[in-house]
């Protein structure tokens, strides 16, 4: 019994010190200003371990059709190279702005951290949910909601090609072509 006070003490001790540092507004959350070194380790764990488990059932679709990576190309031109770049550029007033900095999609290595130790398919998975329901708190806004399954595949399926383009071939097809009424879709 008695150790179960002494457990219960620490237990209410831990909670009180954590809540007055919660209210006392010490801890800096300007975008500015990076974590500090225990805290980032927690998010990105706590991010990865939760997108890992959340992604590890979708069905990855063929991908290798030039409709979609035309059509994921020009929806990434509008929708992510503001934050994540395109061939040639290293920062824009976004990316430079945001914290976490959003990866820089347009390098062969932006998702080497995530791939290691998984079958080829995670990578997309990752993708795909990501880019279907965003990441809370990290400026990545959740497309699902506005986009259909298979226009956030057709970006998975550019984001696949990204790191292989030139700044021209990115400007070719990232292109919107217009539709029969003479608009863009």
């Amino acid at each position: 019994m008695k150790m179960f006070k002494r457990a219960l003490l620490v237990a209410v001790v831990g909670v009180s010190l954590l809540m007055g540092f919660v209210y006392s507004g010490l801890y800096p959350v300007a975008a500015d200003v990076p974590h500090y070194q225990p805290t980032t380790w927690l998010l990105e764990t706590l991010r990865e371990r939760s997108i890992k488990r959340a992604a590890a059932d979708i069905s990855v679709p063929k991908l290798d059709s030039s409709k979609l990576l035309l059509s994921g190309g020009a929806d990434y031109n509008d929708m992510c190279a503001g934050c994540h770049l395109k061939p040639g550029k290293d920062k824009s007033d976004l990316s430079i702005g945001l914290y976490p900095v959003p990866p820089n999609l347009s390098l062969p290595n932006a998702h080497a951290d995530h791939d290691h130790g998984h079958d080829g398919n995670y990578v997309l998975q990752r993708q795909f949910w990501i880019i279907k329901h965003g990441i809370k708190a990290s400026g990545m806004p959740a497309w699902g909601p506005t986009h259909s399954d298979e226009r956030i595949w057709a970006m998975v399926a550019f984001l696949r090609q990204l790191p292989d383009l030139t700044p021209l071939q990115y400007q070719i097809l990232t292109a919107r072509q217009p539709d029969a009424d003479g608009g863009h879709h």
